[in-house]
């Protein structure tokens, strides 16, 4: 795969439903997708941690973690984050061999469909799940567990790739992650020397 993202392009997202009605912020419109959208991470977690008690067999445990990880990716990148947050990303290898970043984002009246309970579901599992493998990998690193290296390292790229992603659709895939944290260091700075100076 190559890794060129020089051409980043923002489209609508196509088959997203329109309702007319807005929708209260508290209420879960799709609990299914919010149940997968945990179930595969949580569940590739947990597997990881109880697989010496669960089953002898490193093999067997190594597979089922993988294909929910595997499971995990895919239905966040097509399924959760469409309808979660309206979100959907892809890379796309032109006839010419170059990559491009392909964004998809709910326009108009269709970012209030999305609720804040889904949000924070979807934003909070997103962002938690690649560090938790973060660590995992520093573990089994310093704890010399050498054979679950390659499974840790799936996981944190899977899950990395998500992450990326989708702050990628939310930010903007024309806007760099470097410039929008220096932006937002450079207000936080320019605030606090503003309150400091009415303090004085």
């Amino acid at each position: 795969m190559l890794t060129g993202d020089t051409h980043d392009e923002e489209v609508s997202l196509f088959d997203a439903e329109e309702d007319a009605g807005k929708i209260s912020k508290k209420v879960v419109k799709h609990p299914v997708a919010s149940f997968f959208h945990l179930f595969f991470r949580v569940s590739a977690t947990f597997v990881y941690l109880l697989c010496e008690f669960i089953s002898g067999s490193f093999i067997a445990s190594m597979v089922t973690i993988i294909l929910l990880l595997s499971c995990d990716f895919w239905t966040v990148k097509n399924i959760t984050g469409r309808l979660l947050v309206g979100l959907r990303w892809w890379n796309q290898v032109d006839d010419d061999g170059q990559s491009r970043w392909v964004f998809e984002s709910r326009k108009g009246t269709g970012k209030q469909q999305t609720s804040d309970s889904e949000s924070r579901i979807f934003w909070l599992g997103l962002i938690v799940c690649p560090v938790v493998w973060g660590i995992f990998a520093f573990s089994t690193l310093f704890s010399l567990r050498i054979k679950w290296m390659p499974v840790v390292i799936m996981g944190l790229t899977l899950q990395g790739a998500n992450l990326y992603g989708y702050v990628r659709c939310k930010v903007g895939g024309k806007t760099s992650l470097k410039n929008m944290a220096t932006n937002y260091f450079g207000q936080q700075f320019l605030k606090q020397a503003l309150s400091k100076e009415e303090q004085s």
